[in-house]
């Protein structure tokens, strides 16, 4: 199902299965698996794979939690992070800078999981600040073939949704590159993935990189990959549920040019990005060579508040970096919504920023 309700949801995958029908995505165990953040990390360090600092908290003596809390937060360090379990999306997730607010946080970040996925569980992340967020493509068949069709930067985000995202990362050094991609099919091969995945990394200021989690589905940045790769992910993924070898090994992939995407949200930037609703009374897109649009609104809908603000995802292709900053400018200065408030004027900000177009942006940015 790709991104929605009923994306890494195991028990929906084996009800299409019981139904005899054919399943589009990953194995059941392999959603649970990297679904569970905490088994998740114990499986990527089995696997190798470097992870964050962090700590679980006891499931079996709650009576014992705030007291396992503290240590588990004492030994992490401050600044941390508490994290859902079951998370994502940025739910079930609270910054903690000093010991005062621990307890505060940890109650609101559970509450807030426990409503989004029925699970409270919350585990103590190290946080690793003016940190990249780069996550890497991959592509698993069912006779065990696995390859990464390289990388992403996603570090523009606003309450840990991403708003820009690009491939490839204008600072990965190819041997970060070859590293960064060998971990993420050393994850895939860990729970034994099948179909179209990612890889998610936060690498720091001295280019050290660690495993955040695993989306085992199609991502909503897809289209860039798409772009640098040559590869349709969304074909493959129907060849591989099919039963179909990968017809390409890793030595087949080249990265071509550079391709930019940008989520065009009705929200109102200038007020914390609140969301926006109203008729989308005109609705034009920009049009020519290296431009494409992914959309489920056309003029005359409208912006509810009902499901995520999301309307559009623009994508520009072009030989290289420059070239499709500039591609992506134009193309939000000629994308006309009206009736809505949009983050149009925000996202051209974003292509004229000095930080932005020397590539030095990290998760803080906006």
């Amino acid at each position: 199902p790709g991104y929605g309700f009923l994306s890494e949801r195991s028990a929906f995958a084996e009800a299409v299965l019981a139904a005899n029908l054919v399943w589009i995505g990953p194995p059941s165990h392999s959603i649970d698996e990297m679904g569970d953040k905490v088994r998740a990390r114990r499986a990527m360090i089995e696997a190798n794979v470097p992870v964050i600092p962090g700590e679980e908290l006891p499931l079996d003596n709650p009576e014992d939690l705030v007291e396992e809390l503290v240590r588990a937060a004492t030994r992490v360090g401050y600044p941390l992070l508490l994290k859902a379990s079951a998370g994502g999306g940025g739910k079930g997730m609270r910054v903690v800078r000093e010991p005062r607010n621990l307890q505060r946080e940890y109650a609101a970040a559970s509450r807030e999981a426990t409503t989004a996925f029925g699970d409270g569980t919350v585990y103590v992340e190290r946080l690793l600040e003016k940190s990249r967020h780069i996550e890497v493509q991959v592509l698993a068949d069912s006779h065990g073939n696995v390859v990464h069709l390289f990388e992403r930067e996603c570090s523009i985000q606003r309450r840990h949704q991403k708003v820009v995202e690009e491939a490839p990362s204008p600072v990965l050094s190819p041997e970060n590159r070859l590293a960064m991609g060998a971990a993420a099919v050393n994850a895939a091969k860990a729970v034994n993935y099948e179909g179209a995945g990612t890889v998610e990394f936060l690498m720091a200021e001295d280019g050290e990189f660690h495993f955040l989690e695993m989306n085992t589905r199609l991502q909503v940045e897809h289209p860039v990959t798409e772009s640098i790769s040559g590869v349709d992910l969304v074909v493959e993924q129907l060849r591989v549920a099919a039963g179909l070898p990968l017809e390409f090994t890793q030595d087949d992939l080249t990265i071509r040019g550079h391709a930019i995407e940008v989520r065009i949200y009705a929200e109102d930037p200038a007020n914390n990005f609140l969301p926006a609703t109203g008729p989308l009374v005109m609705f034009r897109p920009p049009e020519g060579p290296g431009i494409r649009l992914d959309t489920g609104v056309r003029e005359g809908d409208e912006a509810r508040i009902d499901f995520d603000p999301m309307l559009a995802k623009l994508i520009v292709h072009a030989p290289d970096r420059p070239s499709a900053i500039r591609r992506m400018k134009r193309a939000c200065e000629d994308f006309i919504i009206l009736g809505a408030t949009t983050n149009l004027g925000f996202l051209t900000d974003i292509m004229n920023h000095e930080a932005y177009q020397s590539g030095a942006t990290t998760t803080d940015f906006i």
